[in-house]
């Protein structure tokens, strides 16, 4: 197997890749004029000046939350890069106070808005609602066991929901192809295959260190977590969960790099619901957008890519943008 430990999502009409221990991202996009874009950055890791960012639990929760920054970035360029931004985004004067009152970049501001907006509807989505509903039950199961297992299960289902209902959008249904031909790209260079499309394409959509796969463990381990919250004031249980995330997501990632590496059959078993739930937030690519899957890989590698469009652009990224500390596996979305 390759030694590289490699990484990345899908954007918009395109993929980007990075490669945990250099830092480096490479961003290939399919413009509108059938060419592709090449960027690349390089991110200095933020573990690499403060190292208790590596400690186990606490490397996720940075993981995670970069990973959210340095994501939106990404599809907000990826968007006025192929063209999907057509009206410019006039920042409110809310976001234009709080840029100069902390003397942070605007661009950065619209960015920390945007993951805070959508952190607040997964809230609501997954943490809150599934709790509201289940208390609906409280009067007539006095177990908070079986209280806890009723409301993952609710959560488990909205959030299935939530993805197959985006997945009849056009463009996200893009998106996920997309996804796919990552997925698709990786497991070609991870099994030392010549990445070319029929190789590429022979290759599976599903990868264990998807951030499908990391969400399906959120949900499993907010299920045993949240079983020791009391259900007497559903709003205190709502709080004592929102308080308890960053744990969840410190075990759920240390969970997924455990499992990526493994050979045991209990791990692997474990991690099928994860799969079976990426045959749904990935589809299968086209030949076009396999290439531009192998465009952003062979990029990483420093190896040229014929026909494209390239900025050769080295950007450093502040840390709040930097994706996965020195080392350490990279989880893909």
């Amino acid at each position: 197997m390759a030694d590289k430990n490699i990484g990345g999502q899908a954007v918009l009409e395109g993929v980007m890749l990075r490669e945990a221990k250099s830092g480096r991202v490479a961003i290939a996009n399919r413009l509108q004029n059938g060419k592709i874009h090449i960027t690349q950055k390089t991110v200095a890791p933020a573990s690499n000046k403060y190292k208790f960012l590596k400690w186990p639990l606490v490397r996720g929760v940075v993981s995670f939350v970069e990973s959210l920054f340095v994501g939106m970035k990404t599809i907000m360029d990826s968007a006025e890069l192929v063209g999907m931004d057509d009206e410019e985004y006039k920042p409110s004067k809310f976001e234009k106070f709080i840029s100069e009152k902390l003397k942070i970049k605007l661009d950065d501001v619209v960015i920390g808005m945007g993951v805070l907006l959508g952190l607040g509807l997964a809230l609501l989505l997954f943490t809150f609602l599934p709790t509201f509903l289940t208390g609906f039950l409280k009067p007539l199961i006095p177990s908070k066991i079986v209280l806890s297992l009723i409301e993952g299960v609710i959560k488990i289902a909205i959030f299935i929901g939530y993805v197959l209902l985006a997945a009849r959008q056009k463009d996200v249904k893009r998106v996920f192809m997309y996804h796919g031909a990552e997925h698709k790209t990786i497991n070609c260079y991870e099994a030392d295959c010549e990445l070319t499309v029929e190789n590429v394409r022979n290759h599976t959509r599903i990868h264990p260190r998807c951030g499908t796969s990391f969400m399906f463990y959120v949900m499993f381990v907010s299920i045993v977590l949240f079983a020791f919250i009391p259900w007497k004031y559903v709003s205190l249980r709502v709080l004592y969960k929102v308080l308890l995330l960053p744990v969840v997501a410190g075990i759920s990632y240390e969970i997924i790099r455990f499992s990526g590496k493994s050979k045991s059959k209990i791990v692997r078993a474990l991690s099928v619901p994860g799969m079976l739930l990426q045959k749904i937030t990935t589809a299968e690519p086209d030949d076009d957008q396999i290439e531009i899957g192998i465009a952003s890989l062979k990029t990483l590698l420093g190896e040229h890519v014929e026909g494209t469009d390239d900025e050769d652009e080295m950007e450093e990224i502040e840390p709040v943008e930097e994706i996965q500390e020195d080392g350490a596996e990279d989880v893909q979305e």
